[in-house]
């Protein structure tokens, strides 16, 4: 054994070992419990910062505890590959994204394996891969045949100088990020899917607990975040009738605009109605009025989604046309607003300022009447400012509403709903704020719809046996749009029907459908079909670890497609993830100095001096370049956009991968977020190193003790079982429920309770020392891997229990735990003034006397009058004096 501690030399040996006997391919196995643990995949970026170690450590050390304890254990890796960075990178660097992305890869991965990660490799896939993509086409078409995908058109984003589609962050301020151009909106054919119609089933199994398929392994903040992005809401479906007429004399939607509302109890408060930029009415508005046509069109720039517009300023414009009051036949004006959406519900909505927030944002701001029509005892109303009970149905009655005077809000809208019922005007109805899912993608580097369009037959799919439809890998996006559509020699086809030229689809997927099945690819990666009979002994997956950030589209798209599979009989399963964990961010100082245009240059924390006032706090930091002040950003999220990320190689090169994995346990429990610290990784090395230094001085008495007896052990073992025997307890614990920083402060306790035992060498205490030591080796195993190993198979565990990577899991000994003598702590009036140590079935008599006799409790309670003493088993004595 080497008597120093050499990291590189460790654990490139080992790995390598490991490699050799592809120690962690993994195949089913009948005999042995499934367990399936999975990462999210990572985006290939090109490069691993600790806090993606910290991740991919948590899914490890599940792995190989789990592995010890019997499982037969998955942990695949791959790549989400397809995407808009790799575009704007392909324009940034004038490279190809598939040479930038499989160039990513190639050097991710290679940063992974010196972690010793324990992937199963056999197992990567790369999300822009033909053979993998193949599988996205093919489950689209069948969707298309059952009508779950289906085309209509969509509103998007135009940039017209980059001739592009632009996503909303690529909106700044109204215009292209890249181009500075004026976004426009445009209405372009789009595929969706139609997951609003597994909404009730996806959303019943984030609130019923009494659903077969209810998640109850997953945290109660991503099941909310879930139900709230479904958002389930019964209200009342009516219409405004008006007389408006298109260009060709009709009536505009038969004469009804429709509305949807959860507050029909203040349907009689309604003093205006709004429509969305695109709504027919909108657009009849602007055709009457030419004047308004522009600035109908102004308030189409923005977002496109409900939590964008939510933190833009109401803007509207009045539009001169006037629909009637359902139930008044009142005439109501037509207004439009930039916070309505086309794509939500009708695309309107009703005004009632007097108890909607917004709406009585938007009437003070034009001037429209407000009235109240809902009262709560006690409460005086005034017009002037909102206040939260104006919108507080629980306890308010109807006011100034007629024949529905002094209903409360159950019994209004039930009438209300009845009214609207017989005039035929409207109903109840349930509704959720979930929309299907627009797929279409104006984008080169994703998965090709498989669609040809043909001049006869319109949109035609592509034939199954001529899948895949393979995106070509060399081009080179511009800027200028979508390189696919100068690609004649992707466009230019036949059509399948009548064989005339056509033209293949030029839009891509989103990538949010590479992510949503491939962890059931995982399961089978060289299946011929999408799915083997390999899927259903894996899945469901029995734990998913990801960050929160992900805990509403991407796992809601992926049960949506699990269910469709499923519906398709490719699956045996409804939800694809039983538990679900949520790792906490790695953090970092940020330092950075702003620039002249506004923007902010960020620098490395190895880049900066950091003042320090006397208690320790930063107050300031200067550049090393240059000795200019820069500003303190304080703790963020690593991130390589504010270069506050630590790589893991630099750690690696100076502490070894193991005391990189340990200090990402060791730093907080893993659902919690937890700074970097780089004297936090040089305790985790110094750690380390002791444990090393430990087991070569004890080597030769440990591996003299092999087969001896613990029986007749001393108090001095029995004290040492009892301690580490103790933390094993405690530790099997806390693996369980993934909490593996106190996994790691138990071998902590284990290594200074064999330190301080300082047992005098004999072949029982050399005995004791070797249990012990194994203990701990393979209690710290999952977490720091090879110094581990290296130890075990140094002192000679392996030639009795086979390597490291291979031993059960220590259990707990019963007798171990069993102690002839307790500590007391001893209490005088309340206070702490020593302990002592008694027999454990010592009586109340024997104790009381051994605590009035020690040494440090008489100092104060000598000269004093011992009123009682308090005895509390196996805990505390208290002695009251006066």
């Amino acid at each position: 054994m080497n008597p120093r501690y050499e990291p590189s030399q460790i654990e490139a040996a080992l790995q390598q070992v490991w490699a050799a006997q592809d120690a962690y391919r993994v195949t089913e196995d009948a005999s042995k419990p499934k367990f399936y643990a999975c990462s999210m995949l990572p985006y290939p970026s090109g490069k691993l910062h600790m806090g993606h170690v910290r991740n991919y450590t948590i899914n490890d050390v599940m792995l190989r505890y789990l592995r010890m304890n019997g499982y037969n254990v998955l942990m695949p890796m791959g790549w989400d590959a397809f995407g808009l960075p790799a575009e704007n990178a392909a324009i940034d660097r004038k490279v190809a994204p598939a040479e930038w992305t499989y160039a990513n890869i190639a050097d991710m991965k290679s940063q992974m394996q010196p972690l010793g990660l324990a992937f199963d490799w056999s197992r990567e896939l790369a999300t822009c891969a033909p053979e993998y993509y193949k599988w996205n086409q093919w489950l689209f078409l069948k969707m298309l045949e059952t009508g779950v995908a289906y085309r209509k058109t969509q509103i998007v984003n135009w940039d017209p100088i980059d001739q592009t589609v632009l996503a909303n962050e690529q909106v700044i301020d109204g215009r292209g990020w890249r181009s500075g151009a004026v976004v426009e909106k445009r209405e372009i054919p789009g595929y969706y899917l139609g997951i609003t119609q597994y909404a009730e089933e996806l959303l019943s199994a984030v609130t019923d607990e009494s659903d077969p398929n209810y998640l109850k392994g997953w945290p109660d903040q991503v099941r909310a975040m879930q139900a709230n992005w479904i958002g389930k809401s019964t209200g009342v479906r009516f219409a405004f009738p008006h007389e408006i007429k298109d260009s060709e004399g009709k009536l505009i939607g038969e004469g009804r605009m429709y509305v949807f509302t959860t507050r029909a109890d203040t349907i009689m408060g309604v003093t205006f109605v709004a429509v969305a930029p695109e709504h027919p009415l909108a657009v009849r508005a602007g055709q009457l009025i030419p004047a308004l046509a522009t600035k109908i069109e102004a308030l189409k720039q923005g977002g496109t989604t409900e939590a964008e517009l939510a933190t833009k300023d109401k803007e509207g414009v009045a539009t001169g046309l006037f629909v009637k009051h359902p139930l008044t036949g009142e005439k109501v004006e037509v207004w439009v607003g930039n916070y309505v959406l086309m794509t939500y519900g009708d695309g309107a909505v009703m005004g009632v300022p007097g108890h909607d927030e917004r709406d009585f944002a938007f009437a003070l701001k034009y001037g429209l009447p407000i009235k109240q029509v809902v009262d709560v005892k006690g409460q005086a109303y005034d017009v002037r400012a909102w206040q939260e009970w104006y919108g507080d149905k629980e306890h308010g009655t109807c006011v100034n509403s007629g024949k529905y005077d002094g209903l409360a809000y159950g019994a209004a809208v039930d009438a209300v709903a009845a009214d609207l019922k017989a005039l035929g005007l409207g109903d109840k109805k349930v509704t959720f704020r979930l929309r299907d899912w627009g797929i279409s993608r104006q984008r080169y580097w994703g998965t090709p719809i498989p669609i040809i369009h043909c001049p006869e037959h319109g949109a035609v799919p592509v034939p199954e046996k001529d899948l895949p439809v393979v995106l070509p890998e060399d081009c080179l996006p511009d800027g200028s749009g979508n390189p696919l559509n100068k690609r004649e020699d992707f466009l230019k086809t036949a059509c399948p029907i009548c064989g005339k030229d056509s033209r293949r689809e030029t839009d891509t997927m989103d990538t949010f459908v590479d992510s949503s099945w491939y962890f059931m690819r995982y399961a089978c990666p060289d299946a011929t079909t999408m799915v083997d009979e390999r899927n259903d002994y894996w899945m469901p997956m029995d734990q998913y670890i990801g960050g929160i950030e992900h805990a509403v589209l991407h796992l809601l798209y992926a049960r949506f497609w699990t269910k469709v599979m499923r519906d398709m009989k490719l699956l045996k399963y409804s939800e694809p993830f039983t538990n679900l964990f949520t790792q906490g961010m790695l953090l970092n100082e940020s330092f950075y100095r702003p620039l002249a245009d506004g923007k902010k240059q960020w620098f490395y924390p190895s880049e900066v001096e950091v003042q320090y006032d006397d208690k320790g706090k930063p107050v300031g930091a200067t550049a090393k370049s240059d000795g200019q002040p820069v500003m303190l950003g304080g703790i963020e999220k690593m991130s390589k956009s504010k270069n506050n990320v630590v790589e893991p190689k630099d750690i690696i090169a100076k502490y070894g991968a193991d005391t990189a994995r340990t200090f990402v346990m060791f730093a907080g429990p893993p659902d919690q977020s937890a700074a970097w610290s780089d004297s936090g990784a040089e305790g985790a090395y110094r750690f380390l190193r002791r444990l090393w230094n430990f087991a070569y001085e004890m080597r030769e008495r440990i591996q003299g003790a092999r087969g001896v007896s613990l029986a007749g052990a001393g108090a001095e073992v029995k004290a040492l079982r009892f301690t580490i025997h103790s933390a094993l307890q405690q530790a099997e614990f806390d693996y369980k429920r993934l909490q593996y920083n106190t996994v790691v402060s138990a071998t902590m306790k284990m290594l200074n309770a064999m330190e301080d035992a300082k047992l005098a060498p004999s072949p029982v205490a050399n005995a004791g020392v070797r249990e012990c030591l194994s203990i701990l080796l393979r209690v710290l195993y999952p977490v720091a891997p090879h110094i581990t190993s290296q130890i075990w198979a140094d002192i000679g565990y392996a030639d009795e229990f086979g390597p490291l990577l291979d031993a059960p899991w220590p259990k707990p000994d019963p007798a171990a735990l069993e102690q002839s003598e307790i500590t007391l702590v001893v209490q005088v009036n309340g206070k702490l003034r020593g302990d002592i140590v008694v027999p454990k079935e010592a009586t109340k008599e024997l104790i009381e006397a051994t605590a009035l006799a020690n040494e440090n409790v008489r100092k104060f309670t000598d000269g004093l009058s011992v009123k009682k003493v308090v005895v509390v088993p196996g805990k505390l004595v208290n002695i009251v004096v006066a």
